[in-house]
């Protein structure tokens, strides 16, 4: 039987989740959205920055677009030289609705002798403190970040949306780092409330493993736990977090709930696997190598994750299961993508030869030979030279299939 139009979907889905989460988790939050520009970034990539104060305008006709006069009441920054002041004026084309003294923010590009100014951000006295405060993005990440941190669901709504912003383009190290700071007490009554949204789980989550407690680690299972047919914005993170506090114990959870369970949603399951990729990227031992690889293997047996599941487990160095590989080659159920998994499988395990590459430097200038072809076949490790071997019985009865999955194939 075929795979569903469902299954191809989620399979579809999965690539692209998998995708974003290989880009960001080395950059920013592994479980958060890419957020937009924060508001710091923005003041240090604008030339020009300035508090302003709406003071009237012409309303826009059928023949005009109208316009609308600030006056300034701060400069943050401009270009040297420039001419700005406290009292100056500032017209826009296209009237913008406003009464005397609401207050707003002004980002300025500048082009040849003049300035272009953005759309104008409405911001009471408390945002425009905070953004006129904020660290610039050259600070430290850790001193950026704890400044953000006090600011979380604060009440203004565009001040915590901002700081939320600031921790998901974090790297997680950087959070990491300040673990011992982090509001346990905070994070955990986060994750409970109605009125946190649910975008912000997964970085809560995360958060809460690195500095809960016993009774955190239940409530992140008791969560986990939770029956729905629902998709879970954050559940991810939860479960990465439940793994950094919970361990070996919390992965056989895991496995038992969402890996094995072939029952479970495909988000649910899928929520999981990410778990267990952030565990093997960010869990300095605190599951085994072996332990992580062998959850992964649990999922060959999901159509609709396999070819994920053969490229962890090739990144993961597990070349335990390249005979059933070969097996499920020939499984009518297996879509090309799965198939083009598995060459790339096959050859990334030929490449595996357990040297390190040598730069030409430290050859004397000469390039190093790839190891591979200076060893005898009798001092190739077993998973080299079965992969040669299953390799060539591919090329032999499947040619066009392993020449596209070497067309771009990148060894990373």
């Amino acid at each position: 039987m075929r795979l569903s139009r469902f299954s191809l979907l989620a399979s579809g889905f999965a690539v692209v989740a998998i995708a974003l989460f290989a880009v960001n988790s080395a950059t920013s939050c592994p479980f958060c959205s890419a957020p937009s520009l924060t508001l710091s970034e923005q003041v240090a990539q604008a030339d020009a920055v300035v508090l302003v104060k709406w003071i009237g305008g012409e309303v826009a006709t059928v023949a005009n677009t109208g316009t609308t006069e600030f006056e300034v009441l701060d400069v943050v920054h401009q270009p040297p030289g420039g001419k700005l002041a406290k009292e100056s004026k500032i017209s826009l084309i296209r009237y913008r609705a406003g009464k005397p003294g609401d207050q707003f923010m002004l980002f300025g590009t500048k082009v040849e002798a003049a300035i272009e100014w953005g759309s104008p951000l409405e911001v009471g006295k408390t945002a425009y403190d905070y953004i006129r405060n904020s660290p610039k993005p050259g600070l430290a990440a850790t001193d950026r970040l704890r400044y953000f941190l006090k600011y979380l669901e604060t009440g203004d709504k565009m001040i915590a949306d901002d700081a939320f912003g600031e921790f998901a383009n974090a790297a997680y190290a950087d959070v990491a780092k300040l673990a011992p700071e982090l509001p346990r007490e905070r994070l955990h009554g986060w994750l409970t409330s109605k009125d946190v949204a649910p975008g912000r789980f997964g970085l809560y989550g995360m958060m809460l493993g690195l500095c809960g407690q016993a009774d955190d680690a239940k409530l992140m299972e008791d969560k986990i736990l939770e029956q729905t047919d629902e998709f879970r914005l954050g559940i991810d993170g939860i479960m990465g977090g439940y793994l950094l506090l919970t361990g070996d114990k919390g992965l056989a959870l895991l496995e038992d709930q969402k890996l094995k369970n072939k029952k479970a949603p495909f988000s649910e399951t899928y929520a999981a696997m990410q778990a267990v990729r952030f565990m093997w990227q960010y869990g300095d031992g605190r599951i085994s190598t072996d332990r992580l690889r062998e959850s992964m293997r649990l999922l060959l047996d999901r159509p609709e994750l396999a070819d994920l599941v053969i490229a962890d487990l090739s990144r993961m160095k597990d070349w335990s299961v390249q005979n059933k590989l070969m097996a499920m080659y020939d499984e009518e159920t297996n879509i090309p993508s799965v198939k083009r998994a598995i060459v790339r499988y096959m050859l990334s395990s030929t490449k595996d030869t357990g040297e390190k590459k040598t730069d030409s430097a430290a050859v004397g200038g000469a390039t190093a030979i790839p190891s591979s072809e200076t060893k005898t076949v009798s001092e190739l490790p077993a998973h080299v030279i079965r992969g040669q071997e299953c390799l060539a019985e591919l090329e032999k009865k499947d040619p066009k299939t392993v020449n596209e999955a070497k067309r771009f194939f990148l060894l990373k």
